[in-house]
């Protein structure tokens, strides 16, 4: 079947085509999306009339192309900034009203659920305990686990988006507020470490998203263009390298190294801090990055749901 997937991230809102039945991987048919920065339209902790109308702008395009490909079943949801908008509930009814389209919002650690299935699925059984990190542009997901639903499964409010607006007003920004944003997020983390160290050291230890995959990308791994299957790592020792000098560089500079859009390059200090970070803090040397994430963790359940 000819399945569409809505993702209203806090960074990018994206629509996946794919084609997919119940034991076959999800083969990708066409991807529209637009870098809407979602997130910086909340007025405090309200979506702005401006954010919704774009919301709304997309939804009905991505409607438009849903149809002109074909698809069949289409499944939208929300992640972190519509989950955190006081008035996010009233923003989807609205939209579910004018467009007919029913945008779910995801829990965090749903997201981080959905997530480690789409790894499990990529890597199999053999990976025995996975380790999964995947860092968006609101929040930071992790999870555990040996079977398909996780151990445990955490949310934590560290997003490289989210990041960048509350703690860089410059840039580059200042080394001062880099270290302090380097303490708020171990912090962050180390409160929530003994809760999948507890399981033990992983098999595999894992990660998702393109703040992974551009860090990997910038410390030696292949590009894009190489497919989804050549194995792609990142290791903590590479990644300690460019932590400072990723700060101390203007965007326009990491926009022209390998991988890195000039979109996602403001990004790049936050998401290298949060990642340094997470490697260090649960003692992972090299992080192996999957090419799928929760976009076909959602793909995945839902076929489970329709095929089972």
């Amino acid at each position: 079947m000819r399945l569409g997937v809505l993702d209203v991230g806090s960074n990018t809102v994206h629509l996946l085509v794919v084609d997919a039945h119940r034991g076959a991987r999800p083969l990708p048919a066409f991807s529209h999306k637009e870098e809407m920065r979602l997130a910086a339209h909340l007025d405090g902790d309200r979506l702005t009339e401006e954010g919704e109308a774009r919301l709304r702008s997309f939804v009905l395009d991505a409607l438009r192309v849903a149809e002109d490909k074909g698809v069949e079943d289409l499944v939208a949801f929300a992640t972190s900034a519509v989950r955190e908008a006081a008035n996010g509930a009233e923003v989807l009814a609205r939209l579910r009203e004018s467009t007919g389209v029913d945008i779910q919002v995801l829990p965090g650690p749903d997201e981080a659920r959905l997530t480690f299935l789409a790894v499990r699925r990529w890597f199999g059984w053999s990976s025995g305990r996975l380790h999964v990190m995947d860092i968006g542009g609101g929040s930071l997901e992790l999870a555990t686990g040996i079977d398909e639903d996780p151990d445990v499964a955490i949310s934590l409010p560290l997003g490289v988006g989210r990041l960048t607006r509350e703690w860089f007003e410059s840039d580059p920004p200042s080394p001062e507020r880099v270290r302090e944003l380097r303490r708020h997020v171990r912090a962050e983390i180390a409160r929530r470490v003994g809760e999948i160290a507890r399981y033990g050291p992983p098999d595999h230890a894992v990660a998702t998203s393109k703040t992974f995959r551009q860090l990997a990308r910038i410390t030696g791994a292949a590009p894009s263009s190489e497919g989804p299957f050549v194995r792609r790592t990142l290791r903590h020792a590479d990644l300690t390298e460019w932590v400072d000098k990723l700060a101390r560089m203007p965007a326009a500079d990491r926009a022209a190294l390998p991988g890195v859009s000039e979109r996602r390059a403001e990004l790049l200090p936050a998401g290298a801090v949060i990642a340094d970070a997470a490697m260090d803090l649960f003692g992972l040397r090299v992080l192996e990055v999957c090419p799928w994430a929760l976009r076909e963790g959602v793909i995945l359940r839902r076929l489970d749901m329709i095929t089972g």
